[in-house]
């Protein structure tokens, strides 16, 4: 089965929360699934694991913000980072038999996920985080597109 992936997934200033951190957390997850995209078949394992300890540093690190700040939807948003790191795991299993098709099918999953998954919980989150630290919500300055 060929499955045609588009070969770059773009950054968007859509994509910012106003935490400078998670920003550059966002940025980085944009870059590997670029890079998973991009893979020839045969680099697919190295992307992928790249990925894989992208995602566990990324998400361990929201996931503990999430805890020690009592954030209230913490649960949902922690279970959903389990989800996609159990699918990052069934794929690599998948792709060490062989299944190249899977792991296209992963990385166009991870694009469709990630714009939803930071405009709704990672925004909430970064709302949380500023409101705790500085008494008031996130800053977020975002460039005019070139439709607008």
């Amino acid at each position: 089965m060929n499955i045609t992936v588009p070969t770059s997934f773009v950054w968007n200033d859509e994509f910012l929360v106003g935490h400078s951190t998670m920003d550059d957390t966002h940025r980085e997850f944009v870059e590997c699934v670029t890079r998973l995209l991009q893979a020839p078949d045969d680099e697919l394992l190295p992307a992928l694991d790249a990925f894989a300890a992208h995602a566990r540093a990324h998400f361990g690190e929201e996931d503990e913000w999430m805890r020690s700040s009592n954030f209230p939807p913490g649960d949902c948003h922690i279970d959903e980072h389990a989800k996609v790191l159990a699918s990052v795991d069934a794929v690599r299993e998948a792709l060490l038999q062989g299944d190249v098709a899977l792991c296209r099918e992963l990385a166009l999953a991870l694009q469709d996920w990630f714009p939803g998954h930071v405009q709704h919980l990672d925004s909430s989150l970064a709302a949380w985080l500023v409101q705790r630290s500085h008494g008031g919500r996130p800053l977020v300055l975002r460039r005019k597109s070139a439709g607008a």
